[in-house]
């Protein structure tokens, strides 16, 4: 039973408040990394509906993250290290979905390809290609492309963000206005089913909501590090994504629970 398993049997419970539930309920959820609406209703005795109703409240506080039937643990984000330091981290899994992003890209299609590490892989990607427009903000993949064959490479300006390589800001945002994309590809610092995606430096989150505004497709590429987690910044909702790809190490309860919003998740 959950009560066994933290200390506190059934018997001694009295009537909760749903502040005291919702305490009883995170403490469950840090002991075992999952609760389900139907064991939080045997063990309180309360309804489906008061159950649900406990859970979305924590939710939309950031403490725990809503799946199929319950919750599980939703973790604060790490602070993020610079681009040149995290670029290994992780490598094989960023390789792979940066293959099958770049697979998702049709020959003749305009991408804008954000920055971070994961999308670097995707632009390593697409060397076999043609008639390509790529637009992006990211130095390294400014560098990656150059000189590429049968390739139109759009390259924003703007403020250096140094420790990412960067454009973002004023300038970049006013870029962004007059371009258009057919899929925007890009990662994120953290993704959660109720907070969506967040990031931890606000101008670059300014200048991020700037870019998914282009695009009539959306792609978030992000290894299984990043699901479950909150970060200081909200990019967006959930629901503007159109496909994600990641890892085999992504958890099955995220993975379907966003499959049932109709976002396809691709697992390399």
């Amino acid at each position: 039973m959950l009560h066994d398993a933290i200390g506190v049997r059934m018997e001694t419970l009295p009537l909760l408040s749903s502040i005291e539930r919702q305490n009883l309920i995170l403490q469950w959820i840090a002991h075992r990394g999952r609760v389900t609406v139907t064991e939080i209703c045997a063990e309180l005795a309360v309804s489906e509906a008061t159950a649900r109703r406990d859970l979305e409240n924590l939710a939309n506080q950031g403490r725990i993250q809503r799946v199929r039937g319950g919750a599980i643990s939703s973790k604060q984000a790490p602070p993020e290290q610079p681009l040149l330091q995290r670029q290994d981290e992780q490598a094989d899994e960023k390789r792979r979905i940066g293959r099958a992003a770049a697979s998702l890209v049709q020959d003749g299609d305009t991408i804008f390809l954000g920055s971070g590490s994961t999308v670097l892989e995707v632009a390593r990607s697409l060397v076999k290609h043609h008639s390509l427009s790529v637009i992006t903000n990211s130095l390294p993949v400014i560098n990656t492309l150059a000189g590429m064959a049968d390739l139109t490479l759009v390259s924003l300006g703007g403020l250096v963000r140094s420790s990412e390589l960067s454009f973002i800001g004023h300038i970049t945002e006013l870029a962004l206005a007059e371009l258009r994309a057919d899929k925007v590809i890009v990662g994120t610092r953290a993704i959660s089913l109720e907070q969506g995606l967040t990031n931890d430096y606000l101008p670059e989150t300014m200048t991020d909501r700037a870019i998914l505004r282009i695009g009539r497709e959306l792609i978030i590429v992000a290894d299984h590090t990043k699901f479950g987690r909150i970060s200081t910044n909200l990019l967006s909702p959930i629901d503007p994504i159109h496909t994600i790809v990641t890892d085999h190490q992504t958890p099955q309860d995220f993975i379907t629970s966003v499959s049932e919003r109709k976002i396809r998740v691709i697992v390399v």
